[in-house]
């Protein structure tokens, strides 16, 4: 959750920022995202799928793309399927590249993932050019996990979603009070008669 939530904080200053930065130029921009998924499938190993994706917010298209992603210990983590390496002939503007793979883990650690390397030329460039993904929380790989309660869940659920649902109430309420009509008072509709 922490890892989208920074990814998406990421993302919003790199649209916020970014185009008052390469306006006016005609390249790529590059921001890749990486996720990891911890499932243990049997006991005394751990499955790690991970998948990396490659945006591109730039204003041309990249050539020759190549993802690197090296940073896995051979001591800790041996492939399942997939590589950790891939390239594209280009990506372009908007366009989206996904990459993704498993490595399965006998050993108890916690392994501090380093980010994928993104390379591509630009065509006005002769140097390759480089862009890094975003990293990993630190992974508890084969760690106790300790069993949580219904109240744990509950002060999380309300930790993470508290704000949304107060909001969210407030306008329901406020659209309520707008949209019902007002009921006249007894005394003020009542009529004497004479």
């Amino acid at each position: 959750m922490a890892n989208s939530v920074s990814f998406l904080a990421l993302t919003i200053v790199v649209l916020l920022v970014v185009p008052s930065v390469i306006e006016g130029s005609d390249a790529p921009f590059i921001v890749a995202q990486k996720k990891a998924t911890l499932n243990r499938f049997k006991s005394g190993a751990e499955k790690l799928s991970v998948s990396i994706h490659i945006y591109n917010h730039g204003s041309a298209s990249a050539y020759d793309v190549s993802l690197t992603d090296d940073g896995w210990s051979p001591e800790i983590f041996s492939i399942i399927s997939g590589n950790t390496s891939a390239s594209w002939e280009r990506l372009d503007v908007g366009a989206v590249l996904s990459h993704s793979f498993e490595l399965e883990s006998y050993v108890k650690t916690v392994f501090y993932s380093t980010p994928a390397v993104i390379t591509f030329r630009v065509p006005t460039k002769t140097a390759l050019q480089e862009a890094y993904s975003t990293s990993l929380l630190p992974l508890e790989i084969l760690s106790d996990k300790p069993k949580a309660s219904a109240l744990h869940l509950a002060k999380r659920l309300l930790g993470d979603y508290g704000s949304l649902v107060s909001s969210i109430s407030i306008v329901v309420l406020f659209v309520f009070m707008v949209a019902t009509p007002s009921k006249p008072s007894s005394s003020k509709g009542s009529k004497k008669k004479h």
